[in-house]
């Protein structure tokens, strides 16, 4: 897999980061996991085409997480000019969630004709699905976001991919992180516990356990972001922008 990072930043922007927004290239095709506000201006900085990717997988819907794709949809129908198909898997209640988001930014506009053909899946926590050919599994994870919150695990067949959404330390990221060759992990802030998001004490500690061959960090608050030398003095890979990976 190769993995670029178009966005590494939590909902505020610290550190000028922009919001989530991964482009994973697979044995399978093109992947956007999550797709934050700020996601099209962070795809064109990095001179991806959004209209090369297959399909977009949700964490859960927060603005930070799924909040570009207004833009990206209509961005796909009335400049680039989009034929191919895309699939979109999230959470139970990501196409209400979407067609709300829709009309609140561009009024009317869920009701389109498309010039392409989308689709939503939503995908139960717990219960394998197939996305193009990627195995794809969720688990529950502890984030208030109105529908539930995940972390995801996705398989091409080759190499896994693993990631824990926004949450609080949970032991159902587990199974999610284990055997992967990547578990891309939330880490808000650097002390402390923090309802719903992930501190670095606390990650740290849990460390040994995940069994990842690769740990990443991302969603930085300006607590972690002074201290990365710590971060990966401990041997995490730290998210920046722009940044791209293989494994």
């Amino acid at each position: 897999m190769h993995l670029t990072i178009s966005g590494s930043g939590d909902a505020f922007g610290s550190g000028g980061r922009l919001n989530t927004c991964f482009w994973l290239e697979t044995a399978r095709g093109t992947l956007l996991v999550d797709c934050g506000a700020s996601a099209m201006p962070a795809l064109k900085k990095c001179a991806l085409d959004p209209n090369q990717v297959n399909a977009i997988v949700l964490s859960h819907l927060h603005g930070d997480h799924f909040g570009g794709l207004p833009f990206l949809l209509l961005d796909a129908q009335f400049l680039s000019r989009r034929e191919k198909p895309l699939l979109i898997a999230g959470p139970p209640g990501t196409r209400a969630r979407l067609d709300a988001l829709l009309e609140v930014f561009f009024p009317q506009s869920s009701g389109s004709k498309w010039r392409f053909r989308w689709e939503v899946i939503e995908v139960m926590p717990g219960v394998a699905s197939n996305v193009l050919g990627h195995s794809l599994i969720t688990a529950e994870v502890i984030h208030q976001s109105g529908s539930p919150s995940t972390a995801l695990r996705l398989n091409d067949g080759e190499k896994i991919f693993a990631y824990s959404g926004d949450t609080e330390w949970t032991d159902a990221l587990l199974p999610i992180a284990a055997d992967s060759d990547l578990f891309v992990c939330e880490c808000y802030s650097f002390v402390g516990n923090i309802t719903g998001h992930m501190t670095w004490e606390i990650l740290m500690e849990k460390l040994p356990t995940l069994g990842a061959k690769r740990i990443m960090v991302t969603h930085m608050n300006p607590s972690v972001l002074e201290r990365l030398d710590e971060l990966t003095a401990a041997g995490v890979l730290v998210a920046e922008d722009g940044m791209t990976l293989e494994f």
